[in-house]
């Protein structure tokens, strides 16, 4: 059963665009944009030049975005927009038994009030049965979740949806459909042989693709695939691209062949204090520097810190010159 998506397109908030003209606007005058898009559909919240060449705008209501929507020319310019794919949207997941009995397209007519658009409900398979769960995925004609939606007179709870990894069925691979695919030769997802396809797998021994572990590609104890769902968990969180969420998960993964204690692992140091020549007349050398590890436990730290300081503190006074003496002089 696939999701039913509401036929109307409403424009209730703020909304991203994309606008594209066919040579781009890398040789347009800024100036001159901004003051058509101003003079068209008025004041908008930012104005952003994409890397492609096309514009990213956010409006600031629901009329900019209905005029912004059906525009075709900009000036002298022939342009196209389109809702940005992803930030006009959110999705999160209802829980509610007492709705199991309504199909997706009623849920969708009975939320349209609340910016439901889209609704997905979750299927298990058993005993070879696909059977429908009280799990509903909403999708929102909104970048922000809302923390629930009333059900007649029952309140829902949302849960944001973050979705799993999207994994090719040809390839095995992360990142890409089977459609988009450009493997040669398919994958067998129970022991990575490009000879059969997985239906036809009669290997004795299991071995991933992905991480050379012995378990089949679709496993969800596989690093690879714990990997990519963290990717997509701060994608749908923070609400970024790809490339950033990757890029945030990659920094923040030990790298291969260093131990986490090594790379976790801080050292303070503590420069030792000389005795100033000028004040004494004696000339004092460094004492040798402390070196203490964090990763040593806090009273063993507090304890180094103080024979040290204690060994400063007596060689200083050492060093220091006696007290002057008061003598007395008797008359004859």
């Amino acid at each position: 059963m696939g999701s039913h998506v509401s036929p109307r397109d409403t424009f209730s908030d703020s909304k991203f665009f994309v606008m594209s003209t066919p040579n781009a606007f890398h040789n347009v005058s800024p100036f001159l944009v901004s003051k058509l898009i101003s003079s068209t559909v008025g004041e908008v919240k930012d104005i952003k030049k994409l890397r492609s060449g096309d514009l990213f705008i956010q409006t600031a209501t629901s009329l900019q975005s209905s005029t912004l929507a059906t525009l075709t020319q900009l000036g002298t310019l022939l342009i196209t927009t389109s809702l940005h794919k992803g930030l006009n949207f959110s999705r999160g997941v209802i829980s509610q038994k007492e709705l199991l009995s309504h199909s997706e397209m009623e849920l969708v007519e009975n939320f349209a009030a609340q910016k439901v658009c889209a609704a997905r409900r979750i299927n298990i398979r058993r005993d070879g049965k696909l059977l429908p769960t009280q799990h509903v995925v909403l999708t929102f004609s909104t970048p922000q979740l809302p923390k629930s939606i009333k059900a007649g007179y029952l309140n829902c709870n949302v849960r944001l949806y973050v979705p799993n990894p999207l994994r090719c069925f040809k390839c095995q691979k992360y990142g890409h459909s089977q459609l988009a695919c450009r493997g040669k030769s398919p994958t067998c997802a129970k022991c990575a042989s490009t000879d059969h396809e997985t239906t036809t797998c009669e290997a004795n021994s299991l071995k991933c693709v992905n991480c050379d572990g012995a378990h089949p590609a679709y496993s969800r104890t596989c690093p690879k695939w714990l990997q990519e769902k963290e990717i997509q968990n701060v994608k749908t969180k923070q609400n970024i691209s790809f490339a950033e969420a990757r890029r945030i998960v990659a920094e923040r993964t030990p790298k291969v062949g260093v131990s986490y204690s090594s790379a976790t692992k801080t050292k303070a140091t503590f420069s030792s204090s000389q005795t100033d020549p000028e004040i004494t007349k004696v000339f004092v050398p460094p004492l040798k520097q402390v070196t203490i590890s964090t990763n040593q436990p806090a009273l063993i730290r507090l304890k180094i810190l103080e024979r040290h300081l204690v060994v400063l503190i007596i060689f200083t006074l050492n060093l220091l010159p006696a007290p002057h003496q008061t003598t007395t002089f008797q008359r004859n």
